[in-house]
């Protein structure tokens, strides 16, 4: 799947991921290749991306998550990489 991760003032992140958990505003929960389409809102707290045989840490400041036709599209509100 496709993923971007955006913040009010840049991209911090552009790739292909198998998949990605995200801080929902409910708990921690986990899209993957094909999921169903989803809007949430997201908490304080990591944001992990995995594919590729890597994973990649990000620390989210809040936000919304978008899921549809494999494409995610994180816009979190501030952030910063471990």
């Amino acid at each position: 799947m496709t993923l971007e991760i955006l913040t009010p003032d840049k991209k911090v992140y552009e790739g292909e991921a198998s998949s990605v958990t995200l801080p929902g505003t409910m708990g921690f929960f986990e899209i993957l290749n094909h999921h169903a389409p989803i809007i949430s809102t997201l908490e304080d707290g990591k944001l992990t991306v995995r594919g590729n045989g890597k994973e990649e840490v990000f620390f989210i400041h809040g936000g919304v998550v978008e899921a549809s036709n494999n494409k995610v599209v994180v816009l979190a509100e501030g952030i910063s990489q471990k």
